[in-house]
């Protein structure tokens, strides 16, 4: 498989003179004037939380729960393209750490970014969807939320799960297990691997279908993204109400680094060097052990969603 894609500009210049308006609120949105009330009681409680322009923080109207390494960055950049689109630059984890839950709605307001009222605030973080607490948690904060969720093969992702922490050691200079010490146990698949956990996408998914209906949540094919980035941002458009802004002149792919990057406003930017990294080489019989153990879960989750995709 290509190494996973990463392109990508930050904000978009250009302004919109009739502005689409992405937070509609309508008679299947019941939580959005309620989510409205919210972050104005809260903005009181923020110092300097208004700005010229009459740009003000908001409470997000739309999260990216995961999948880690999914190509949730990517998916973020991509959308910041939109100029209806304000997205906070960091991984909040205010659903999932407690220290950071315990302070309330006020201080996850004043993680987000400045925006105009058209806006549409965008958050990420990718360790919501396989957290337990997580999807009560956001349902409180607004039930009529949009989230997405951008899933890759799952073996693949595992791989990339390796691949990522391995890295992380050794820019500290400490060692790490070869993957194989990971995913093998006394000659078996070892199944309490958390990477492996993190790739039982209909585990996950159950949580949060009991919280939200299906309809709020739109599924991006992060396979599908490496390859044909511009279909998918289109999905994403179509399903959170934004005008059609993004074009396919937005991506080009960078043969030097193998896959995607982005352009916006004659500018041209990838994403950082540690995304798209190659995975470790891996025994070709590991990988079907891999493959077979995933088959089942995969067709749960399909069965789950009501839909397939392109995974071994």
């Amino acid at each position: 498989m290509a190494p996973l894609l990463l392109g990508t500009v930050m904000l978009v210049a250009q302004l919109q003179l009739v502005p689409s308006r992405p937070a509609v609120v309508s008679g299947d949105e019941p939580g959005q004037p309620e989510l409205v009330r919210k972050a104005a009681s809260l903005q009181e409680e923020i110092p300097d939380g208004a700005a010229p322009n009459g740009s003000a923080q908001q409470l997000p109207q739309t999260i990216i729960i995961g999948v880690r390494k999914g190509g949730t960055r990517a998916l973020l950049e991509m959308l910041s393209l939109h100029p209806d689109v304000a997205a906070a630059e960091n991984e909040v984890h205010f659903f999932d750490w407690e220290e950071h839950y315990s302070q309330g709605l006020g201080w996850y307001l004043s993680q987000m970014p400045f925006s105009a009222p058209h806006q549409l605030t965008v958050e990420k973080t990718p360790a919501y969807f396989t957290s337990p607490k997580v999807p009560e948690r956001v349902h409180d904060m607004n039930p009529a939320i949009r989230l997405l969720l951008i899933l890759r093969d799952p073996s693949e992702r595992v791989l990339s799960d390796y691949t990522q922490v391995f890295y992380n050691h050794v820019q500290k200079r400490k060692p790490y297990p070869s993957i194989e010490e990971f995913l093998v146990r006394d000659g078996r698949l070892n199944v309490d691997y958390k990477a492996l956990n993190r790739s039982l996408y209909h585990l996950h998914m159950q949580n949060w279908l009991r919280f939200f209906p299906l309809r709020r949540i739109h599924i991006v094919d992060g396979d599908r993204l490496i390859r044909d980035p511009f279909p998918e941002i289109q999905k994403v458009e179509r399903f959170l109400r934004l005008s059609p802004q993004i074009n396919a002149s937005n991506f080009y792919f960078n043969k030097t680094k193998g896959f995607y990057c982005l352009r916006d406003g004659g500018r041209d930017r990838c994403l950082h060097e540690s995304k798209g990294r190659a995975h470790p080489q891996v025994d070709p019989r590991l990988l079907n052990k891999l493959h077979e153990y995933f088959h089942e879960p995969n067709k749960k989750f399909f069965e789950l969603v009501g839909r397939t995709f392109d995974w071994h």
